[in-house]
Protein backbone atom coordinates (compact mmCIF):
# COMPACT_ATOMS: atom_id res chain seq x y z
CA UNK A 1 0.00 0.00 0.00
CA UNK A 2 1.20 3.49 -0.73
CA UNK A 3 -0.48 6.64 0.51
CA UNK A 4 -0.81 9.69 -1.64
CA UNK A 5 1.24 12.73 -0.74
CA UNK A 6 -2.04 14.46 0.13
CA UNK A 7 -2.87 11.88 2.83
CA UNK A 8 0.67 12.00 4.19
CA UNK A 9 0.48 15.79 4.46
CA UNK A 10 -3.00 15.59 6.03
CA UNK A 11 -1.71 13.41 8.87
CA UNK A 12 1.25 15.75 9.37
CA UNK A 13 -1.02 18.82 9.54
CA UNK A 14 -3.22 17.10 12.11
CA UNK A 15 -0.20 16.08 14.17
CA UNK A 16 1.14 19.64 14.18
CA UNK A 17 -2.25 21.05 15.17
CA UNK A 18 -2.53 18.44 17.94
CA UNK A 19 0.87 19.41 19.32
CA UNK A 20 -0.18 23.07 19.34
CA UNK A 21 -3.36 22.29 21.29
CA UNK A 22 -5.81 25.20 21.36
CA UNK A 23 -3.21 27.61 19.93
CA UNK A 24 -3.91 28.20 16.22
CA UNK A 25 -1.31 27.16 13.65
CA UNK A 26 -0.73 29.20 10.50
CA UNK A 27 -0.22 27.12 7.37
CA UNK A 28 3.05 28.94 6.49
CA UNK A 29 4.33 27.99 9.96
CA UNK A 30 3.51 24.32 9.34
CA UNK A 31 4.97 24.45 5.83
CA UNK A 32 8.28 25.74 7.21
CA UNK A 33 8.33 23.20 10.04
CA UNK A 34 7.93 20.31 7.60
CA UNK A 35 9.80 21.81 4.64
CA UNK A 36 6.69 21.39 2.48
CA UNK A 37 5.18 23.72 -0.12
CA UNK A 38 2.78 26.26 1.40
CA UNK A 39 0.47 25.90 -1.62
CA UNK A 40 0.16 22.13 -1.07
CA UNK A 41 -0.47 22.49 2.65
CA UNK A 42 -3.08 25.21 2.12
CA UNK A 43 -5.09 22.78 -0.03
CA UNK A 44 -4.68 20.04 2.58
CA UNK A 45 -5.75 22.35 5.42
CA UNK A 46 -8.78 23.51 3.43
CA UNK A 47 -9.86 19.90 2.87
CA UNK A 48 -9.33 19.02 6.55
CA UNK A 49 -11.54 22.00 7.44
CA UNK A 50 -14.18 20.84 4.97
CA UNK A 51 -14.07 17.36 6.50
CA UNK A 52 -14.51 18.80 10.01
CA UNK A 53 -11.08 17.94 11.43
CA UNK A 54 -9.83 21.54 11.58
CA UNK A 55 -11.48 24.87 12.33
CA UNK A 56 -10.36 28.38 11.46
CA UNK A 57 -9.38 31.04 13.96
CA UNK A 58 -9.29 34.44 12.30
CA UNK A 59 -7.16 37.42 13.18
CA UNK A 60 -3.54 38.39 13.54
CA UNK A 61 -2.67 35.31 15.60
CA UNK A 62 -5.13 33.14 13.69
CA UNK A 63 -4.74 29.92 11.81
CA UNK A 64 -6.25 26.48 12.19
CA UNK A 65 -6.67 24.19 15.16
CA UNK A 66 -8.25 20.83 15.72
CA UNK A 67 -12.04 20.87 15.64
CA UNK A 68 -12.21 17.78 17.89
CA UNK A 69 -9.94 16.10 20.42
CA UNK A 70 -7.02 14.06 19.02
CA UNK A 71 -8.49 10.89 20.56
CA UNK A 72 -11.65 11.42 18.48
CA UNK A 73 -9.77 11.53 15.16
CA UNK A 74 -9.36 8.03 13.75
CA UNK A 75 -6.38 7.58 11.45
CA UNK A 76 -8.15 4.99 9.30
CA UNK A 77 -11.05 7.36 8.76
CA UNK A 78 -8.76 10.25 7.78
CA UNK A 79 -6.90 8.05 5.30
CA UNK A 80 -10.14 6.70 3.79
CA UNK A 81 -11.44 10.24 3.30
CA UNK A 82 -8.22 11.68 1.88
CA UNK A 83 -7.39 8.68 -0.33
CA UNK A 84 -10.79 8.43 -1.97
CA UNK A 85 -12.53 5.19 -2.86
CA UNK A 86 -9.51 2.94 -2.38
CA UNK A 87 -9.84 1.23 -5.73
CA UNK A 88 -6.48 -0.50 -6.06
CA UNK A 89 -7.34 -1.91 -9.47
CA UNK A 90 -10.02 -1.15 -12.03
CA UNK A 91 -12.18 -4.14 -11.09
CA UNK A 92 -12.85 -2.62 -7.64
CA UNK A 93 -15.11 -0.09 -9.36
CA UNK A 94 -17.84 -1.62 -11.54
CA UNK A 95 -18.25 1.65 -13.45
CA UNK A 96 -14.65 1.51 -14.76
CA UNK A 97 -14.05 -2.23 -14.85
CA UNK A 98 -12.98 -3.55 -18.22
CA UNK A 99 -11.62 -6.85 -16.97
CA UNK A 100 -13.66 -9.98 -17.77
CA UNK A 101 -12.34 -11.90 -14.73
CA UNK A 102 -13.75 -10.23 -11.57
CA UNK A 103 -16.17 -13.05 -10.72
CA UNK A 104 -13.34 -15.59 -10.46
CA UNK A 105 -10.22 -13.45 -10.03
CA UNK A 106 -8.08 -14.39 -7.04
CA UNK A 107 -5.97 -11.23 -7.38
CA UNK A 108 -9.03 -9.09 -6.75
CA UNK A 109 -9.94 -11.12 -3.66
CA UNK A 110 -6.36 -10.97 -2.34
CA UNK A 111 -6.18 -7.20 -2.87
CA UNK A 112 -9.54 -6.67 -1.17
CA UNK A 113 -8.32 -8.73 1.78
CA UNK A 114 -5.05 -6.76 1.91
CA UNK A 115 -6.90 -3.44 1.78
CA UNK A 116 -9.22 -4.55 4.58
CA UNK A 117 -6.23 -5.60 6.70
CA UNK A 118 -4.48 -2.29 5.98
CA UNK A 119 -7.46 -0.29 7.23
CA UNK A 120 -8.06 -2.66 10.16
CA UNK A 121 -4.60 -1.72 11.46
CA UNK A 122 -5.08 2.02 10.84
CA UNK A 123 -8.48 1.88 12.54
CA UNK A 124 -6.75 0.89 15.79
CA UNK A 125 -5.00 4.28 15.96
CA UNK A 126 -6.14 7.80 16.70
CA UNK A 127 -4.32 11.07 16.30
CA UNK A 128 -3.66 10.98 20.05
CA UNK A 129 -1.51 7.87 19.51
CA UNK A 130 0.58 9.69 16.92
CA UNK A 131 1.36 12.62 19.24
CA UNK A 132 1.77 10.66 22.47
CA UNK A 133 5.44 11.73 22.79
CA UNK A 134 5.25 15.54 22.46
CA UNK A 135 8.62 16.06 24.17
CA UNK A 136 10.26 14.15 21.32
CA UNK A 137 8.10 15.45 18.44
CA UNK A 138 7.76 19.15 19.26
CA UNK A 139 11.46 20.11 19.03
CA UNK A 140 11.70 18.48 15.61
CA UNK A 141 9.01 20.90 14.42
CA UNK A 142 10.41 24.02 16.07
CA UNK A 143 7.97 23.87 18.99
CA UNK A 144 8.60 23.76 22.71
CA UNK A 145 7.12 21.02 24.89
CA UNK A 146 3.93 23.09 25.36
CA UNK A 147 3.33 23.44 21.61
CA UNK A 148 4.52 27.05 21.44
CA UNK A 149 6.98 28.20 18.80
CA UNK A 150 10.47 27.74 20.16
CA UNK A 151 12.83 30.69 20.07
CA UNK A 152 15.43 28.45 18.46
CA UNK A 153 13.64 25.95 16.25
CA UNK A 154 15.04 22.45 16.04
CA UNK A 155 14.82 22.62 12.26
CA UNK A 156 16.54 26.00 11.85
CA UNK A 157 13.68 27.42 9.80
CA UNK A 158 12.22 30.90 10.35
CA UNK A 159 9.11 31.16 12.47
CA UNK A 160 5.50 32.37 12.66
CA UNK A 161 3.54 34.24 10.06
CA UNK A 162 0.00 35.45 10.69
CA UNK A 163 -2.74 33.21 9.41
CA UNK A 164 -6.44 32.69 9.75
CA UNK A 165 -7.77 31.99 6.28
CA UNK A 166 -6.50 28.45 5.98
CA UNK A 167 -9.96 26.90 5.62
CA UNK A 168 -10.82 29.10 2.66
CA UNK A 169 -10.91 27.28 -0.63
CA UNK A 170 -7.53 27.56 -2.36
CA UNK A 171 -7.38 30.05 -5.21
CA UNK A 172 -6.52 28.47 -8.52
CA UNK A 173 -4.00 30.32 -10.66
Amino acid sequence: MRLTQFSNFAIRVLMYAALKGPTPSAVPEMARAYGISYDHLKKVAAELCRLGYLETVRGRAGGVRLAKPPAAIGIGEVIRLTEGAGNLVECFDPSTNGCPLPAVCQLRRALQEALSAFFAVLDRYTLADFVSAPDALAPLLGLDRHGELATTPGNGRPQKTAGGDECAAPRLA
